[in-house]
This record gives structure tokens, C-alpha cells and sequence, in this order.
């Protein structure tokens, strides 16, 4: 896919609340990133866009601080966080919902919400409120150990234990991934309500008719380097966009 980028604007948003500029990163050798530039608004939901390889985990990696970019800067709230370890950016705001999960599998749910709030002395009992009250089922289920919940069930764990850390961004790698259609639907409505009470969202995700009516801008990747960015209703009206991530047979010119 190839095309100018159609918007690098956050709109109404103003100031970006997290801010990519000239981000390379490699592996070894390799060239994961060629030099991106993103924005990402305070109160946005914003989407990254495609195909296996194209970077965007190594983008979300990359924010939270577990890749280091060989050129560039990552700076959230406007200072530079690029070079900060993982563990550290949770103060300043930043949660990370890893692909695949990665739930602490020997530990009961609410163990693990409690070691989402870990960089405060006890968890706030109105953060853990907001989540049972997100996801009922993990209040149903908080005496039961972890790796023993369906996919969804510790999707739902997953991002539920990153709110108990209070982010104000929010990354998610692929919440979709592996759950039946009804459970995505239910993840997206949940993800929708977390937005709306005033998280912040960078969204990596193959479901790109989900993310994008999530979504209020999105960016598609391709080998490294963003080749389109929008807002959201006009990505999912793209031609290219419809032929390539949902699977329409379309007319691109």
C-alpha cells in the first residue's frame, strides 16, 4: 500500500499527549522502524494499522520502554521518556496491554490486579470498583486462579490489571487476538467505556473494522514506516484500507 499520509494532525485534541519523532529502531541488523513519526492526543483512541512486520508492536515496545530506538525521541506529557526503563514509566503515566496476555498464570485475579497498582503502597479500592464494574466477570471470578480463565477471561484480567496502575495512555497489543467474535465485541465496548471516562488509547490491532470505529484517528504502518494516517471514518472508507484489512474486493486506483 503506498499514498500520502492523509492527516498528521491530533484535531481538537490539541497537544499531543504522546509524541513520536524520527523513531528508528533496529534489530541487529534490521531496520524495524525507518524513522515514524506519530501524535497521539490527550483523551484520544488512536489505531495502528497492519500487516504482520510492518512494526507496530515494536512501536507500542518502543513507547513503554522495553526497545530502545537507535534515533529519535518518545516524549509523553511533552517530556522526553526515550531511555527511561519499562518498570519507571508507570509513574509518569503510561500502561502497557502486551500481546498474548501474559496474565500471572499461579495467581488468583484479584492477586493480579493488586500487582497492577504495585507503585502504590495498597491498590486504591475505587480503582479496583471500576474494574469489577467494567468486567463483572472478573469480580465473579477474583478468587480463581488466573491461568485457569478462558482467553477472554484473561483479556479482560489483562487490561484490567493495567487500570489499577491509573494510566493516562494506554498501550493494547492486539486485545482481539484469538477470541470469538462475541468476547471482541464485548472487549471493544469495554475499551470504548475506558476512553470515554478519560484513558487515553494506542491501539494496535488486525481487527481494523473494530479499531477504527474505536478509534478517533489511525495510522497504517508498512515496513517500518507510515504510509497512511487519518482520521478513523475516513480510513474505513478507504478503498486501499477495505482491500487490504477487511478482505473487500474494491477497485484501488
Amino acid at each position: 500500500m503506498s499514498g500520502p499520509e492523509l492527516d498528521k494532525n491530533p484535531g481538537e485534541h490539541g497537544t499531543p499527549l504522546l509524541e513520536l519523532s524520527g523513531l528508528r529502531v533496529f534489530y541487529g541488523a534490521i531496520e524495524a522502524l525507518k524513522g515514524i513519526d506519530l501524535t497521539v492526543g490527550r483523551g484520544e483512541a488512536v489505531a495502528l494499522l497492519g500487516a504482520n512486520g510492518a512494526g507496530k508492536s515494536t512501536t507500542l515496545k518502543t513507547v513503554s520502554g522495553m526497545l530502545a530506538p537507535r534515533h529519535g525521541e518518545v516524549r509523553l506529557h511533552g517530556e522526553r521518556i526515550d531511555g527511561i526503563a519499562s518498570h519507571e514509566l508507570v509513574r509518569f503515566g503510561l500502561g502497557h496491554v502486551p500481546e498474548g496476555r501474559r496474565v500471572f498464570a499461579r495467581m488468583t485475579v484479584l492477586e493480579n490486579l493488586t500487582m497492577g497498582a504495585y507503585r502504590f503502597r495498597r491498590p486504591d479500592p475505587d480503582d479496583l470498583d471500576r474494574v469489577f464494574g467494567l468486567f463483572p466477570r472478573l469480580h465473579e471470578r477474583r478468587k480463581q486462579i488466573a491461568g485457569t480463565l478462558s482467553g477472554g477471561e484473561q483479556q479482560m484480567l489483562a487490561i484490567g490489571r493495567a487500570l489499577m496502575g491509573k494510566p493516562e495512555l494506554l498501550l493494547l497489543d492486539e486485545p482481539s487476538m484469538g477470541l470469538a467474535p462475541l468476547i471482541v465485541e464485548q472487549i471493544f465496548d469495554i475499551l470504548r467505556e475506558v476512553n470515554e471516562q478519560g484513558t487515553t488509547l494506542l491501539l494496535v490491532e488486525q481487527n481494523a473494522s473494530e479499531a477504527l470505529q474505536l478509534a478517533n484517528r489511525g495510522y497504517v504502518l508498512e515496513t517500518g514506516e507510515v504510509v497512511m494516517s487519518g482520521p478513523a471514518d475516513t480510513l474505513l472508507a478507504d478503498p486501499r484500507i477495505r482491500a487490504a484489512y477487511l478482505g473487500e474486493h474494491v477497485e484501488v486506483d
